[in-house]
């Protein structure tokens, strides 16, 4: 997590603007379908077969990038006839070359996806349904959580495995609260207490939560706001944007406010919130849970982490989330199919490494075990699962998130009043999802 370039596409903020650029790319494996699933035991049963090398593509490029190295490392030394071969690039690069890739017969046999990109790359037939893998292995909602296994599905079918959820959570300098008269041992927890720190640490000169105009971390804030407001991005059948309507309006005129209000400086640079957090110039921020490891890393630091604060009324987090995903074979090859499933179920199982860099394991049994209650930070934030939120299991719908972008931007920027704002971003919305629903037939 030491780029920007990182955090800018992790949980789908980059993946969802490269939606458009998987319509382009995504043609020549439309209406070809490569090799269907499996048939049998969706790698329940182990593999037994010949020696088979597997292509494993992701985007880790950050801190956490070792963790996955290490599971993959480990899984190749526990089954001999069985390589794994791990590719990592920049998200934004991954999300253009895995259609072309697919199409073109040079795809992984295994990749990951971010739970906003699913819908799309099954739309354009570039990634394949995974129920048989659930099935044989006997995946059902309860070994998960209900919004992170319902998330994996589009069009009746499974096409992704959790591997994880990053919630956004509530980091706060305890130093600077201290300076505040603050107890740093008790964040605020809801609306009045959170207005009550704020005004607290302007009465000592400090602007408390700086406001970003950018996707990360306000477009994210903004959408758990809106969803804490009893607000929803889009109508029941994702035919409309709805962010315009109160919650919305109630999210960012709260955020916006803060600037107009002077608990956030003017224009705040992209990541200058979260620096002023570690510098002991701003007390707050709503970050990812990714975050968790650059404030260990900073020495003298002395800092918490929490569940978001509920603002709004309603329990609601932003999240994103990682899920394997088997891209199509364009001539069928079962031992590498049922070998990569057997990788998937391997990693999934053993997904406490990969929490050590700031993740919580999609899996309930992991998720529940005592080691991972040894990571109290990431811990801390898992308690949230049962309430986050993603956006809806839609191809292309990131297209129209975008212009939610833009809304916040202006209204954090103060160039635009919040009510405005959203209400011109969800007529251009609107357009996005009628069209995209010709692009991709549905």
């Amino acid at each position: 997590m030491n780029t920007i370039s990182r955090r800018l596409v992790l949980g789908g903020i980059g993946a969802a603007g490269a939606a458009g650029l998987l319509a382009g790319c995504g043609e020549g494996s439309a209406g070809k379908p490569g090799a269907g699933p499996a048939a049998g035991d969706g790698g329940a049963k182990g593999y037994d077969g010949p020696n088979v090398e597997l292509d494993f593509w992701n985007g880790f490029t950050g801190g956490d990038g070792p963790f996955m190295r290490k599971l993959v490392d480990q899984f190749n030394s526990e089954n001999a006839n069985i390589k794994v071969k791990m590719t990592v690039m920049q998200w934004a690069d991954y999300y253009t070359k895995l259609p072309t890739a697919v199409s073109s017969g040079r795809g992984p046999a295994v990749a990951i996806m971010h739970v906003d990109s699913l819908a799309t790359n099954a739309a354009r037939n570039v990634i394949e349904p995974l129920d048989d893998v659930a099935t044989a292995l006997e995946l059902k909602q309860e070994d998960f959580s209900e919004v992170v296994w319902k998330a994996g599905e589009f069009n009746g079918k499974r096409y992704g495995i959790p591997l994880d959820v990053h919630p956004l959570g509530f980091f706060y300098n305890k130093t600077v609260m201290s300076q505040a008269g603050l107890d740093p041992e008790k964040p605020p927890t809801n609306a009045d207490e959170y207005a009550a720190a704020l005004d607290a640490l302007k009465g000592k000169g400090i602007q408390g939560h700086w406001a970003t105009p950018f996707p990360f971390t306000g477009v994210l804030t903004v959408q758990a706001l809106l969803w804490q407001f009893g607000g929803n991005l889009f109508n029941d059948d994702s035919s409309k944007a709805t962010w315009h309507e109160d919650g919305g309006v109630k999210a960012l005129t709260w955020f916006s406010d803060l600037v107009k209000n002077g608990h956030s400086p003017k224009n705040v640079g992209q990541d200058a919130d979260n620096i002023a957090v570690m510098n002991g110039k701003n007390a707050f921020v709503w970050n990812g849970i990714w975050n968790i490891n650059t404030f260990r890393e900073k020495k003298g630091l002395e800092w918490g982490v929490a569940p978001l604060p509920n603002i709004g009324g309603t329990e609601a987090a932003w999240a994103g989330s990682h899920q394997f995903v088997l891209p199509k074979l364009k001539t069928a090859d079962a031992n590498k199919s049922t070998a990569a499933r057997v990788f998937v179920n391997y990693v999934s199982q053993k997904s406490l490494e990969w929490a050590k860099g700031g993740q919580v394991p999609a899996r309930k049994q992991v998720r529940e075990s005592a080691e991972f209650k040894a990571l109290p930070e990431q811990a801390a934030l898992a308690a949230q699962i049962d309430y986050l939120r993603f956006p809806p299991s839609v191809p292309g719908i990131g297209d129209a998130m975008n212009e939610l972008n833009k809304a916040v931007n202006e209204a954090v920027l103060q160039k635009a009043e919040p009510a405005k704002a959203l209400s011109d971003a969800a007529a251009r919305a609107d357009k996005i999802l009628e069209a995209n629903r010709k692009k991709y037939g549905a």
